[in-house]
């Protein structure tokens, strides 16, 4: 291969859209996976399973999920110099769960969210670091409240949860070395970054609010799925049930799906097989949740239509320098 076609290669690879494309690609193939191993029979139970009650159950969780996100938002970029109102920070994160949900990759809401709260301050940079930050802080404690619920309530998941511990410890050490080892300059870049992040949650007072927050929205998702689940007709009690949707919920998170789709389904299956509750009770409670999770987020097409959360919307000011301190 020529100098000039392995540069051409390297582009296409390298490009947005084709990482994009091929996320969506390994999204399908997981899906076609699952349909092959437990049939389309889970896919459609957990579709007409849904009902007016489960609806209504879906928005209103789904509500609060969006305030209490964009509350965690809110917090953070106000103390990054980025700051918003809060009712201005619901819109946004409406609008943004819609095109994450309708949109290949799952992050393109982020990514317009950061982008044009970063032209409203006249610093995109920072803009994108309070929106990596609030995701990632979720995740966070997404992550810690799965260990700790699955330590009590998910014997059955014991052997998983020692693997995945010692391959997480395994990756965090591995980075730190790789950190030590780096260039001057990659570490000037680190630390930098470990600054943003310190600024952004260091405070006792912000990091308290940002982890009630995170788990109000990880609650809100645990108990949609809760929905589902009893709409298809499965019995599971409440702890047991938490076990298995976080489970569920950090497999969704992964960013190798259409809209939420794709890991999601197929690891439902597994957890819920392990659990004895039968794989395609699993497909058809997250099937059904994937519909949920999509009706949850209608009001930010609403917003979007009438343009309430505009981009342009008058708020905060945009000079005001980073709350490091507080």
């Amino acid at each position: 291969m020529s100098a000039s076609s392995y540069a051409r290669v390297r582009a296409v690879v390298s490009s947005t859209w084709f990482r994009v494309a091929a996320r969506s690609l390994v999204g399908v193939g997981l899906l076609i996976a699952v349909v092959g191993q437990v049939g389309s029979g889970p896919f459609l139970r957990g579709l007409s399973s849904i009902d007016l009650r489960a609806v209504a159950a879906a928005l209103a969780l789904s509500a609060a999920a969006t305030v209490a996100a964009a509350w965690r938002w809110s917090v953070i970029a106000e103390r990054l110099g980025v700051g918003l109102r809060l009712p201005d920070a619901i819109g946004r994160h409406y609008r943004s769960q819609l095109l994450n949900t309708v949109l290949p990759g799952g992050v393109v809401g982020d990514v317009e969210r950061a982008v044009t709260r970063g032209r409203d301050t006249g610093n995109v940079p920072q803009a994108a670091r309070a929106v990596v930050i609030e995701r990632t802080m979720g995740q966070v404690v997404q992550f810690a409240l799965a260990v700790v619920i699955l330590a009590w309530f998910g014997s059955e998941f014991e052997g998983v949860l020692l693997a995945a511990l010692g391959i997480g410890l395994t990756v965090l050490v591995l980075a730190a070395l790789a950190a030590v080892a780096a260039s001057v300059r990659v570490q000037r870049v680190l630390r930098r970054e470990l600054d943003e992040l310190s600024a952004g949650v260091g405070s006792p007072g912000a990091f308290v609010r940002v982890v009630a927050a995170s788990i109000v929205v990880v609650g809100c998702h645990v108990a949609t799925l809760g929905v589902a689940v009893a709409a298809v007709g499965a019995s599971v009690p409440p702890f047991r049930l938490a076990a298995l949707a976080l489970v569920v919920l950090l497999a969704g998170s992964i960013p190798l799906n259409i809209g939420g789709w794709g890991p999601r389904e197929g690891v439902a299956g597994w957890t819920f097989a392990v659990a004895g509750l039968g794989a395609s009770t699993g497909v058809a409670a997250s099937a059904l949740f994937g519909v949920l999770a999509m009706i949850g987020v209608v009001p930010g097409l609403v917003l979007a239509v009438t343009g309430r959360c505009s981009p342009r919307s008058k708020l905060r000011t945009s000079t005001c320098r980073p709350c490091r301190r507080r």
